[in-house]
């Protein structure tokens, strides 16, 4: 099979033809149908986080999977309702099973966890062998492909479980207005989320890119910013002229740099929150004393639970969710990577193997 593996940090991906793997008693074969590529993949490679992540080289990136069912192995159980053939996606935090994080079904946030493409291989790779617990088994009604249902399990699934966070904690509501920071692969997906889930709230997208703008718009978005070279006077002043407010309730932040968080605490109205979902920086650097006397909240959010997946993926199945996806072919995966980290690419590039 055709493998895309890294052997260290700072260096190209080496594309390589290996065997298939064998899969143990309680694995499924998965024969990948389409890969994301995120931007952490490019990170990963980029050594953000070279103090981690213990590696083993060779290892394969790739933690957006789906595809079908290859391969059953001897112990998976018949009530797991998985036959060759059978379309899957692939939840790819796999915990220990045994913290507590693992029992309150957060298996993203286990100690002891392993991620598919980080340290276990992933799908730059054309077949993947899988715990049949993390699989989750399509209806099956020809909706949706695998290049569709690969970018859901990251980038669709992250800004789903930071919204449902502001949500859930009273920060979206009709009346009131959302931001959107960062429309990349999260971001666009982002956006359907806010309005999916604020109740009628106006949802506002800021980013430096006009052709990024264009799918939030698309994407259902009430208003956009472009936010390149404009100082926070200058962004408020135009979030007022297009919704009659200079402030925010909430924000879901996509970027994860210094700049776009510090943006999102000072378009921040009394008792508002932001749900930080982004990685592209190192740290957070704000303002303590409206944090303390404006009473923000500042939400974590990690990826996402398998049940948080299954949620997402109902949506997409009932035709609720757009994508932006662009196909890449497996001998690109470099100049796509490299493309990534110069967030030249719009939406979720996909690696497939057809």
């Amino acid at each position: 099979m055709r493998a895309a593996r890294m052997y260290g940090y700072h260096q190209p991906l080496r594309l390589e033809e290996v065997d298939v793997p064998h899969i143990g008693p309680e694995e499924i074969l998965v024969k990948v149908g389409g890969a994301g590529m995120c931007r952490t993949d490019y990170q990963l490679i980029d050594g953000y986080f070279d103090r981690g992540l213990a590696m083993d080289y060779p290892i394969t990136p790739g933690h957006e999977v789906a595809g079908w069912v290859d391969g059953v192995g001897s112990a998976v159980p018949a009530s797991a309702g998985l036959s060759e053939g059978d379309q899957v996606v692939v939840y790819g935090s796999w915990g220990d099973g045994a913290c507590r994080q693992c029992h309150n079904g957060n298996e993203q946030l286990c100690a002891h966890g392993t991620w598919a493409g980080f340290g276990r291989h992933g799908g730059y790779q054309e077949y993947l062998p899988v715990n049949y617990r993390y699989l989750i088994k399509m209806p099956g009604r020809g909706g949706l492909s695998p290049e569709n249902l690969a970018p859901l399990t990251d980038a669709g699934l992250t800004p789903y479980r930071g919204l449902k966070k502001l949500r859930d904690a009273g920060h979206l509501r009709a009346g009131g207005t959302i931001g959107v920071s960062g429309i990349g692969g999260l971001g666009s997906y982002g956006v359907q989320y806010a309005k999916l889930l604020s109740g009628g709230a106006d949802v506002v997208a800021f980013a430096r890119s006009d052709e990024k703008l264009e799918i939030a718009k698309t994407n259902g978005a009430d208003h956009v910013i472009n936010v390149r070279g404009k100082d926070v006077d200058a962004v408020r002043e135009e979030l007022e002229t297009l919704t009659g407010r200079t402030e925010l309730d909430a924000v879901i932040e996509c970027a994860g740099s210094e700049d776009a968080l510090r943006l999102a605490f000072a378009l921040l109205a009394a008792e508002g929150a932001v749900a930080s979902v982004g990685l592209i920086g190192n740290r957070v650097d704000i303002p303590l004393f409206p944090l303390v006397a404006r009473e923000y909240t500042y939400f974590g959010s990690f990826w996402g639970n398998f049940n948080d997946l299954t949620e997402v993926l109902a949506l997409a199945e009932a035709g609720q969710i757009k994508d932006t996806v662009t196909r890449v072919r497996w001998e690109d995966v470099n100049d796509t990577l490299d493309a990534i980290g110069r967030g030249e690419v719009l939406g979720r590039a996909v690696i497939v193997y057809d």
